[in-house]
């Protein structure tokens, strides 16, 4: 299927403009005025509020138990609900508590004329059931968080290592360990026996597949350890995202692109349904890819590379000083700046781009693209670029985006590949691209995937929103 009303026009290539930072002190979510008429509750509908709020802080993540909120009653309950609305809808952080990369906002949400209407018709139970995300991907998350919670009241799982035993044939207790572990994420397999046979093969590959690993059914080092990452540390993961859902808008175009940083995965989406997906290489530690919201608005064919001046001068200058004629010889030319300065440029026949750049507006310089580095595509843990998104199929995706632009048939896209020429191909109908950071995803029965936290900043996020809460409760006394 083909993203549909994408046209083109060919142009010379010109910079993209420049794109103003977001800005980081205005709140994006404005607090309730104190002196705000508040809806006046009947007794039964406060009995029915408390009740409610305490249950969904905890189904929604903001809590690990159901807070007491018998004392409360009158503004006091109203404003507890309001606040809670906050939270499920727009996320906890204040805009001050983003960084940089974390270059997503929640939009503005005042709860009060959805909770007055609600107090007007009785309907206070829809009303909270209207809160959340409204993505399935979100409600998959909040399943998935109520069954690892009922794994951690259960004792969670027992550790496991790696030994000889675990191998299709092995036995003993090492193996009877495994077998228990996998079982309690894996209603697939049972959790009694001591033989490593094949559904317990299957189950191990299953397993790995969750965690983003090399499914080859090998009990390594790294699956060993994401098997003993304690439930506790799942849970969090969950919760973490859960938040970073809350900062999406509340609705999505139906024809996007996603990018998952962590799992390194793209998918494409035509009518709100994925029709299509490539992995991708995205930043290493050191030069994460930001979470973004933008718009794709040009492809580049055979795109030169404008090299960041932080990579010339961490890489290729320091190459080139030990191996004269390095950057000549793998097409880089050097290019005068005002003041004296150098940048370099490589040629668009060499370019570590490779044959597709799509542009969209964002503050990082980052987009996504091509790259004749083909062989990282081969492996599991695909965080190895400077911080832009390189594609396994960047061809199918450009031909896909440009597939009902007459200026831009196969041949046309074709002949300008084989002249060597850059061109860029403005896209009329814009496709929006989002950079997400999921490092826990489930599927709709709730099968949870985890991914490492490369960038730690699940954590991060988790002290955010602790401090930000420690704030509100000083400022409240």
């Amino acid at each position: 299927m083909a993203l549909t009303g994408a046209t083109a026009a060919v142009a010379q290539v010109t910079p993209p403009p420049v794109v103003p930072t977001l800005p980081t002190t205005q709140p994006m979510v404005q607090p309730i005025p104190a002196a705000a008429p508040l809806p006046t509750l009947t007794a039964a509908q406060e009995s029915e509020l408390a009740r409610l709020l305490a249950r969904d802080a905890v189904a929604q993540g903001l809590k690990d138990r159901e807070p007491s909120l018998a004392g409360l009653t009158g503004p006091a309950l109203v404003r507890a609900a309001l606040d809670h609305a906050h939270a499920v809808r727009a996320g906890r952080l204040d805009n001050a508590d983003f960084q940089k990369d974390w270059a997503m906002r929640p939009q503005a949400f005042d709860p009060l004329p959805s909770f007055r209407d609600a107090v007007a018709k009785d309907r206070l139970a829809a009303w909270i059931a209207s809160l959340p995300p409204p993505y399935a991907g979100y409600d998959t998350l909040v399943t998935g968080l109520a069954r690892y919670r009922k794994i951690q009241a259960n004792g969670g799982w027992p550790t496991v290592s790696a030994g000889s035993e675990m191998r299709l044939g092995g036995k003993g207790p090492q193996v009877a360990a495994l077998r228990k572990r996998l079982a309690i994420e894996d209603s697939e397999l049972s959790p009694t026996g001591d033989t490593f046979d094949q559904a317990m093969l299957d189950a191990v590959r299953r397993a790995q597949r969750r965690y983003g690993l090399n499914p080859a059914g090998q009990v390594g080092a790294q699956t060993v350890a994401s098997l003993n990452v304690p439930v506790g540390e799942r849970i969090k993961q969950i919760k973490a995202n859960m938040e970073r859902w809350r900062w999406l808008p509340t609705e999505l175009e139906k024809n996007r692109i996603q990018v998952n940083i962590a799992a390194a995965v793209l998918t494409v989406f035509d009518g709100d349904q994925p029709v299509t997906s490539m992995k991708a290489v995205t930043g290493r530690p050191g030069d994460e890819t930001p979470m973004l919201t933008s718009t794709i608005h040009s492809i580049v064919l055979n795109p030169p590379w404008n090299v960041p001046s932080s990579i010339a001068d961490k890489e290729l200058w320091p190459k080139e000083r030990a191996n004269p004629g390095y950057l000549k010889r793998n097409g880089f030319r050097v290019i005068e700046t005002e003041g004296g300065g150098r940048r370099l440029q490589q040629a668009s026949e060499n370019s570590a781009l490779g044959r597709f750049k799509f542009d969209f507006d964002n503050p990082f310089a980052v987009y996504l693209h091509d790259t004749p580095a083909q062989a990282g595509f081969a492996k599991f843990d695909r965080l190895a670029s400077h911080g832009c998104v390189r594609l396994e199929k960047p061809e199918d995706l450009a031909r896909l985006l440009l597939r009902t632009t007459p200026e831009w048939p196969d041949t046309q896209i074709d002949a300008t590949l084989a002249s060597g020429k850059t061109v860029r191909a403005k896209v009329a109908d814009p496709v929006k691209v989002y950079l997400l950071y999921w490092t826990a995803f489930a599927t709709p029965n709730g099968t949870m995937s985890f991914r490492e936290d490369p960038y730690k900043w699940d954590g991060v996020l988790a002290n955010k929103i602790a401090a930000r809460a420690e704030a509100s409760q000083m400022a409240a006394r």
